[in-house]
């Protein structure tokens, strides 16, 4: 058998000659009549045996046919050029009369169409601005093909989409080749349009299962999990916490000649959970150790400086993987550098540093915040030596402690920097109104007095706000109200300093707004979904001046159309994709700047002289503790956001920041992707930006890729060599920016020009104090582990804390893997134990057995009557098991210890029958108003037949039908019933089945655990008969005057 593959390609110039193409493969080595030849496509084509692509068993003869009624036609038609694309003002059509493989330089030839935002393409423009050089005879099939191709773009979400060549016949229009590109984040408004799209990985870089499989874990989090293999068979991995230090960290790898053993790229963030972060990170681990390295191999686990991810928790998840990969990893020689800052950062590198040392003895280096972020990449790839030097033991309670004892708001630490210029334009929420132009934007954003509401029930972002207002000195919290549609009106409480506040929460904005009129600034936690519409709403309300949108993943064509509508109300936009923002000593947006201990050690209580912008979240944060390390802090920080279209571009914080007389110098975190960072470069060109400004642009290991890597953040993504980040620093230094070799001189440089500042006399730096104190919030203390008081509540049972319930022991996954069943469930839960297989199948047939007995008993009537009134099913099941008692239903506990008390003692059968008589008691369990010796009750006997099969003993039972023999033999309705023999079966069952002692045996006797099996089985029953009420709608019970005998005194007959 031999298997040929026919290939024919896209371009023009590799279609040969249709009868020459099928002569040369026809007769090319395959002139033997056995042979039986499969021929196909190699398109990247999904489904081509679906679609009828694959001709299977075919001899040379078939193949022929199969080319010829496949093979595409020539034409000798005009070809054409068409393409749509993206921009943040609209989408441009290009159009060029000489398409196909020689159309050349499109941009500089083609005539283009730009379609603005929430703007309709019409066929008039079409004509006149497309198609003054198309042939006549072909413009009207044209403008429709064009109209129609544009109106489809923006239907389907698409970004970008390449016809060439375009064929237009007398007989239609033909496609003979086109590239496009969907807007993934479009996927739950397009997905029954789109149906199911598979997005392939990019040219010239294989598709592994692991990516997949992260994929997969990402889509179903909130979090945020990315990995892109480059070379399984590198030495350097990384597991890089954040989309922007995800960046950074391969940037250095790659500037200290690692990009040919870089394995990875990949990145968490979003806080992840434990769980999340444990599968994560075991894909990495295993991974890293399939193959070995005669160097061995490095793990890089970096990370910024996190704005409200728990490190200890996420790092939890690493451990349990590390541990588990231990082995594999001391086999391969592994040895990991971690460098974390963020809440409970010190916890977590403490338990990363101890499972190193002693628990696998795996070499592991642990860094914080005293640390560079991108040291550790130098120490790994032995550029630098390992720094040996203790960690400062800092603990963030250290910040947190109030000492003072005071319970009134602080007094202000330090005043503004001496360089900064009080000015009334600076107070002012907004500048003027021009006449007949947009409102115009506020040079400042925020203030001491900035009042927001909050969209969303985000109330740990909002006691972080308050606990900075606190430590800032307000006077007054600078969240005025909170937004949530899904609740009523009511109060949220809240701490500001000592006190509790209630803060209201309006389901509507109409009414948030009309209460609040001094509110100026929106903070949106709207899921993806929903910022769009309630974005668009708040800006109805001219009295928003600023909004921060902080979901990630809004489709693009969306977000232009919230950036259009910002633009002519004059309303500044930070983000979407973004943490926010922050201005010392103002006010912060919701996470921004992570936790007080991280506020506090990066003075962001109190301004400073440097202002930055950033796209990335986790980096701003970053920026925080180089800037207050390196200068006298900050005056305001603005993460822009990770998204192709950022609501608001570099340019315009850098001017304001120029036009702020307290920044005098600024800093800037660009990425690859877009050409916002050539603004800065015209800006300073031109004299418009005078200030110094400190720029780089993170991504420079994308030309050193052999593949296009998509980064953390969707627009860290370089269309054409202007947007990738050597070309912008470059043009950067050229402007006269002050640019870094690397991301690691950074810190440097912002120290030189600071220094030089200073020297020149620009910045007067202000005599630090120490740092106002502010409460420790009583969850937080406890996650720190200073404090404990004793729980309200005790179990022993069920722990549904973690990923992953847990059963006495036993995550349910184990349970479900056990096959245990409902017995083997109950036995978890009621008795702590993994019972034997007899006992789960026992306590199943009890179950069974004991469900019903019929509607007439006291239980099922009382079900029945309470369902018939009309009644819910809970009033009505509670109705029934109230009649449980020792008359009914109940007997289990009470034969138990009967039968248990007097076998125990010794008594003889006969002995404990005329006991219970002289002592005029009844017997539990024994006794049936139907059922006798000559009528068994069958239920019984299937119970016994199973005990006497299965049970290892079963003594109790023995002396119970001995019992029964005797009563029987007075009265054959005295019959061992089906509770009292399941009582007694039971504690046969508990001291027999080897889980047990015989005091914890009797212990569930004596606290009622017998009689549970009733009720449980019985409340099914319970449950079919209201429902089957319900069913037969039967209406209201009224008990028949005839069998009720009316009993009266006869003075009353009378």
């Amino acid at each position: 058998m031999c298997a040929l593959i026919i290939l024919w390609t896209k371009s023009r110039e590799h279609r040969p000659d249709r009868e020459l193409y099928v002569g040369y493969v026809c007769t090319c080595v395959f002139n033997a009549a056995y042979l039986r030849l499969v021929v196909k496509p190699d398109q990247l084509i999904k489904r081509r045996g679906k679609l009828g692509l694959v001709g299977v068993n075919l001899d040379l003869e078939g193949v022929k046919e199969w080319l010829q009624t496949r093979l595409m036609k020539e034409t000798t038609e005009e070809e054409f050029y068409v393409c749509i694309y993206a921009t943040r003002e609209g989408d441009y059509m290009l159009f060029h009369h000489e398409g196909g493989v020689d159309v050349g330089d499109v941009d500089s030839k083609a005539l283009k169409l730009l379609v603005g935002v929430d703007e309709k393409i019409s066929a008039d423009t079409v004509k006149s601005q497309l198609l003054t050089h198309a042939p006549a005879d072909k413009k009207e099939m044209l403008i429709s093909f064009l109209v129609g191709l544009f109106n489809m773009y923006e239907d389907l979400y698409f970004t970008y989409l390449e016809i060439n060549p375009l064929v237009v016949t007398k007989d239609g229009v033909y496609v003979l080749d086109m590239a496009a590109k969907i807007d993934a984040t479009a996927d739950y408004l397009c997905k029954a349009k789109w149906g199911d799209v598979e997005f392939p990985p990019p040219f010239g870089r294989e598709a592994y299962p692991e990516e997949a499989y992260i994929a997969d874990l990402d889509a179903k989090s909130g979090a945020s999990l990315k990995l892109t293999l480059l070379n399984p068979r590198g030495r350097i991995w990384t597991m890089v916490a954040g989309g922007g230090a995800s960046v950074v960290y391969s940037d250095t790898i790659c500037d200290l000649g690692g990009v040919n053993e870089l394995a990875n790229y990949g990145e968490y963030s979003g806080a992840p959970s434990e769980q999340q972060t444990y599968d994560y990170a075991k894909t990495i681990l295993s991974l890293m150790t399939r193959e070995k390295h005669p160097n061995g191999k490095v793990l890089i686990i970096g990370g910024s400086i996190a704005n409200f991810t728990n490190v200890a928790a996420t790092f939890k998840g690493i451990v349990r993987a590390i541990k588990d990969y231990q082995d594999p990893l001391k086999e391969h020689e592994v040895t990991i550098f971690v460098r974390r800052g963020g809440p409970n950062y010190q916890e977590g590198l403490r338990v990363m540093g101890e499972v190193g040392e002693f628990t696998t003895g795996i070499p592991i280096h642990v860094f914080g915040t005293e640390t560079h972020m991108t040291a550790i990449v130098g120490m790994a790839l032995g550029h630098r030596p390992i720094a040996t030097q203790p960690r400062v033991a800092a603990h963030t309670a250290n910040f947190l402690l109030n000492t003072s004892g005071g319970t009134t708001t602080p007094a202000s630490s330090r005043s503004a920097s001496f360089s900064e210029v009080k000015t009334g334009a600076e107070n002012s929420s907004a500048q003027k109104t021009r006449a007949g132009l947009p409102p115009a934007k506020s040079t400042t954003l925020f203030s001491n007095h900035t009042k927001a509401i909050v969209w969303g029930m985000q109330t740990r972002a909002v006691q972080g706000m308050l606990d900075f207002d606190y430590v800032c000195s307000r006077q007054e919290p600078s969240v005025a109200a909170m937004v949530y549609p899904f609740t009523g009106d009511h109060k949220q409480k809240f701490y500001w300093g000592h006190k509790e506040i209630l803060l209201p929460v309006y389901k509507n904005m109409a009414d948030a707004m009309k209460k609040h009129p001094e509110v100026d600034v929106l903070i949106s936690f709207a899921s993806l979904r929903s910022a769009y519409d309630s974005t668009i709403e708040t800006m109805q309300y001219p009295q928003i001046r600023t909004m921060a949108i902080i979901a990630e993943g809004i489709p693009e064509a969306l977000t232009r159309k919230i950036i259009k509508m910002a633009e002519e109300k004059g309303v500044t936009i930070i983000g979407p994709a973004t943490v926010g923002g922050i201005k010392p000593g103002c006010f912060k947006i919701g996470n921004t700047g992570g936790m007080l201990d991280n506020i506090l050690a990066s003075k962001l209580y109190r301004p400073g002289s440097v202002a930055y912008v950033s796209r990335s979240g986790g980096m701003s944060n970053e920026l925080n503790n180089i800037i207050s390390r390196t200068t006298d802090g900050v005056y305001e920080g603005v993460a822009i956001g990770g998204d192709r279209y950022p609501g608001s571009v570099f340019m315009d914080h850098v001017l304001r920041y120029q036009d702020t007389p307290g920044v005098k110098m600024i800093v800037v975190l660009g990425e690859i992707g877009g050409n916002e960072e050539y603004k800065i470069c015209k800006g300073i060109k031109e004299g418009r930006i005078t200030k110094p400004v400190v720029c780089w642009c993170i991504g420079t290991c994308a030309t050193l890729f052999s593949s296009e890597v998509q980064f953390g953040h969707a627009g860290a993504c370089a269309n054409q060599a202007s947007e990738t980040a050597l070309a912008k620093n470059k043009a950067l230094e050229e402007a006269g920016a002050f640019v870094p070799k690397s991301f690691d001189e950074l810190g440097d440089v912002i120290k030189s020009v600071y220094d030089n500042l200073v020297a020149k006399g620009v910045i007067m730096p202000a005599k630090e104090v120490p740092p106002p104190t502010v409460p420790m919030d009583y969850s937080w203390a406890r996650e720190l582990g200073l404090i404990r008081k004793p729980a309200s509540f005790m179990t022993s049972i069920c722990d549904e804390r973690g990923q992953e319930l847990i059963y006495a022991g036993m995550p349910i996954t184990e349970v479900f893997k056990s096959e245990i069943g409902l017995g083997g469930t109950l036995g978890l839960l009621w008795f702590q134990r993994r019972l034997p297989r007899y006992a789960c199948q026992f306590i199943e047939m009890c179950l069974m057995v004991t469900a019903d007995h019929g509607p007439a008993v006291s239980g099922a009537h009382n079900t029945i009557v309470c369902a018939r009134a009309g009644k819910d099913l809970i009033s009505s099941l509670t109705s029934g098991l109230l009649t449980i008692g020792d008359r009914f239903g109940g007997a289990l506990d009470a034969a138990a210890k009967q039968f248990s008390k007097a076998f125990d003692s010794g008594m003889l059968p006969m002995e404990f029958v005329n006991k219970m008589k002289k002592d005029g008691k009844l017997i539990m369990g024994i006794g049936h108003r139907v059922k006798s010796i000559n009528n068994p009750d069958m239920r019984v006997q299937i119970l016994k037949d199973f005990v006497k099969q299965h049970f290892p003993a079963a003594q109790l039972l023995d002396y119970a039908l001995e019992v029964e023999k005797i009563t029987t033999s007075k009265k054959p309705n005295l019959i061992l019933n089906v509770d009292g023999f399941i009582g007694v079966a039971f504690v046969d069952l508990l001291r027999n089945c080897g889980g047990f002692t015989r005091d914890e045996a009797d212990e569930f006797v004596e606290i009622g655990a017998l009689n549970g099996i009733f009720v449980l089985g019985r409340s099914m029953g319970f449950i079919g008969h209201y429902l089957d009420q319900k069913r037969l709608k039967q209406g209201l019970y009224r008990h028949p005057w005839d069998d009720i005998s009316y009993v009266l005194p006869e003075h009353m007959t009378m």
